[in-house]
């Protein structure tokens, strides 16, 4: 029975935490913030931004992922609970985007992390991002 409220809640309202691995323009944080807001609302699937990986159950990772920059992304994935999800929001974080080839660059997340979702775009639209997290709480389902 526990388990099952637990199972409800996860689906219900998931809390999200953002990570910006290292973009440089903030393009993909400010689409973010605006799928927050009341003219996308991303809250009415229950969905909160919390700033804590400890209280998160998906993991929104923007920006490319460096070698500097590579063990912290993976200590706050590690402080996630489980089961968790991660969600590459942007071109910068599913492919290295204009940073591809670069000698201290990855050529995406998925190399470091199990990724769940993928929201491409450069910066992405706030309805892709609610679409991908609306797909990623029915798989859960």
């Amino acid at each position: 029975m526990i388990e099952r409220l637990v199972h409800w809640s996860r689906v219900k309202s998931p809390w999200v935490l953002h990570l910006n691995a290292g973009g440089g323009c903030n393009g993909c944080d400010i689409e973010i913030l605006a799928a927050l807001m009341p003219r996308f609302d991303l809250e009415r699937f229950g969905v909160q931004l919390k700033g804590t990986p400890r209280h998160a159950d998906v993991m929104i990772c923007t920006g490319a992922v460096t070698l500097q920059n590579r063990d912290r992304v993976l200590r706050v994935y590690e402080q996630v609970p489980d089961p968790k999800f991660v969600v590459a929001a942007g071109a910068c974080a599913m492919a290295g985007c204009v940073y591809r080839g670069s000698y201290h660059t990855l050529i995406g997340i998925d190399q470091l992390l199990p990724v769940n979702a993928y929201v491409p775009g450069c910066p992405f639209r706030p309805a892709a991002l609610i679409d991908a997290v609306v797909k990623l709480l029915n798989s859960v389902k």
